[in-house]
């Protein structure tokens, strides 16, 4: 299919009207598809206004029986109505959380990969058709994203088509400086990421300053909820033991005079955050606390799909809550749906599973990135549509596909389960790095069932994916016994196209990892070994040497191998033993990281054995190094594995 912005015309444009005014630009072209039925063809007839008007008893009943069900795209098998949606529009942030995201930062994902502004556009008006209300812009931290006022004004035309709520979750850090434009676009409500009251406190939790900036975009918040901008603020904070739990008091304190919400959330575990199961507190613990110094602590009634148990200090403005997502989950009346920055359908935030709308999105223009000329052109196309000047078989311009968007989002629902795992499973689960899914809200593990597989196509039938053969993406899961029967083998290190390149690690888990190599240093006579028994070698101590090379090498693999990633290795050993004909190398590595380190291990049995080859050359010119190998590996998601 052509790039949009090459789409020949197929008529000449003839008093064509002027797009809509800003505020319904995006929401006056796109047709809705509620209940999957498809936009009527011919136009509503216009009833005029009868000279009897009904009571208005009667005509709230009408409504009520011309009301349509909630969309069923959008209703999962438990009958969970998902009308909030949650979209990470950048992978950028400007701290560096201990709970949210390793220190060094993760891997970035090319321009090209993430959602354009049109795209997060035209993907919120098929959400908002299908009856979402509300619409949270999450990310990384979404006010790093030099559009984000521009975005902003554009979702909050959806108003005139159902949307209610536009929400952010921010860390505050720039949010002052921006927060008046946004309340003009829009903005219902915020909710400011803050994790400690102690500036010093804050930058190592952080690993960034900026505490100051966080208070003064709190206090412009409710300063201007004083002058009546009627934006709710929830400040979250995430709690850890022997970290923040001594702050629980002083956060319930904030709410004595302002009037905000004051969230407690249970710590959870992402890749790269260093989940340890002794560093969260639960809700129970912190509830006793708070009660022991307000006694009169009074829990109020909650909403259907409230993900925050919330209490109150009676005299107090304020109130507080706790996200019990490890204790307690709210999975029943979840009504959470999230796309990812790169365009991935979550409905699960422990769920690894995840299916790309970009890529079906993008079809309608050849596969390229829909920018905002692609955009413009797919408006004219739907303006040209209802002046009658293009045919009825054209594409419609604004999301041209969006009943294939609508069968995938709805197969991606129904697969989504009853409720994501327990607290003794969470910690093993394959996911992403919490700031690549969006800041704290957590939701069900989802799957993808089998029956969506008439919905991949092969590359000829889409060659604008043709990199990519599925529409369903997720972690790698354990292989079974009869994996290799059904599935080619692959070098992972090699791209589709021959192109070496480094396997990515961001969606691992990091955990205990072991391996162990060996290798032989045979020789050809019994002089070598003699002489390195009697430590008669003009190079000095051959096993000493060796022992140490071998150690220093296993530090030094990545610079070594091109495609390593480099570990923060634990523990090197290296273990040579001597007899009268060979010398037998054993090297152990051991880590906590995302990638194992059997290429350490290698690395350093060969370098150990190459070094007692060196220093016995003079001697011996007929020894052979052989049998390298790898004879122990242990942990990450294949287990153990140990060689005969």
């Amino acid at each position: 299919m052509q790039c949009l912005r090459q789409l020949p015309r197929q008529a000449p444009r003839v008093h064509a009207p002027a797009f809509p005014p800003h505020a319904s630009r995006l929401t006056n072209v796109c047709s809705p598809r509620r209940l999957g039925t498809a936009a009527p063809q011919s136009k509503p007839s216009i009833t005029t206004p009868s000279s009897s008007t009904p009571e208005p008893s009667a005509r709230r009943q009408r409504l009520r029986d011309d009301a349509k069900p909630f969309s069923d795209f959008l209703t999962d098998t438990f009958q969970r109505q998902h009308d909030y949606l949650r979209i990470s529009i950048t992978e950028r942030c400007n701290l560096r959380c201990v709970y949210c995201m390793p220190e060094e930062g993760v891997p970035l994902s090319p321009n090209r990969d993430l959602l354009t502004t049109p795209e997060i556009l035209l993907l919120s008006s098929v959400f908002v058709a299908q009856g979402v209300t509300k619409i949270r812009l999450t990310g990384g931290e979404p006010t790093v994203r030099r559009d984000i006022l521009p975005l902003m004004r554009d979702l909050g035309a959806l108003r005139a088509r159902g949307l209610r709520e536009l929400c952010l979750t921010t860390n505050g850090i720039s949010l002052h400086r921006k927060l008046d434009a946004m309340v003009d676009a829009g903005l219902t409500g915020v909710n400011l990421s803050l994790d400690t009251l102690d500036p010093w406190q804050f930058q190592i939790m952080t690993r960034r300053k900026g505490f100051d900036a966080v208070l003064r975009s709190m206090d412009r918040v409710l300063d201007m909820n004083r002058a009546g901008a009627g934006v709710k603020l929830k400040v979250n904070c995430v709690v850890m033991r022997g970290v923040n739990d001594a702050e629980v008091l002083p956060f319930v304190e904030l709410t004595r005079h302002k009037d905000m919400e004051v969230r407690f959330i249970e710590y959870m575990p992402f890749d790269g955050n260093k989940w340890n199961k002794r560093k969260m507190l639960g809700y129970q613990e912190m509830l006793d606390t708070i009660r022991a110094a307000h006694p009169s602590l009074q829990q109020l009634p909650g909403h259907r799909n409230d993900t925050s148990k919330t209490w109150h200090v009676p005299g107090f403005a304020g109130r507080i809550g706790f996200i019990t997502s490890m204790t307690h989950n709210f999975c029943g009346t979840c009504n959470r749906l999230r796309i990812t920055g790169d365009g991935n359908l979550k409905v699960c935030l422990f769920g690894n599973a995840e299916v790309s709308l970009r890529d079906i999105l993008r079809r309608a223009n050849g596969g390229e990135p829909i920018d905002d000329e692609a955009y413009e052109a797919m408006k004219r196309i739907e303006m040209d549509r209802r002046q009658g000047l293009v045919s009825a078989d054209t594409p419609l311009g604004m999301a041209p596909n969006e009943a294939e968007l609508l069968d995938v989002i709805r197969v991606a629902v129904k697969g989504k389960k009853a409720k994501h795992a327990g607290i003794g499973e969470l910690e093993h689960m394959k996911n992403r790095p919490m700031i690549l899914i969006d800041p704290v809200a957590p939701t069900l593990h989802g799957t993808i069932p089998r029956r969506v597989q008439h919905l991949i196509s092969t590359p000829q039938s889409h060659p604008s994916i043709s990199h990519q053969r599925r529409l369903f993406s997720s972690t790698p899961r354990q292989h079974s016994k009869d994996d290799s029967a059904t599935k080619p083998p692959t070098l992972t290190h090699v791209s589709e196209t021959g192109a070496a390149h480094m396997v990515s690690i961001a969606h691992k888990t990091v955990t205990a990892r072991v391996a162990t190599a060996a290798c032989t240093v045979r020789f050809s006579s019994a002089v070598a070994p003699a002489l390195i028994r009697a430590n008669q070698l003009k190079k000095g101590d051959v096993l000493g040497v060796a022992r140490v090379a071998g150690i220093m090498a296993a530090k030094r693999t990545p610079d070594l191998i091109p495609l390593c990633h480099p570990v923060a290795v634990s523990h090197v050993g290296v273990d040579l033993v001597l007899s009268d004909t060979s010398v037998e190398v054993r090297a152990t590595v051991e880590c906590d990281g995302k990638t194992g380190v059997e290429m350490e291990a290698l690395t350093a049995a060969s370098t150990a054995a190459l070094t007692v080859y060196d220093m016995c050359k003079a001697v011996d010119k007929r020894m052979v190094v052989d049998g390298l190998r790898v004879v122990l590996k242990d942990g990450g998601k294949s287990g153990r594995w140990e060689m005969e």
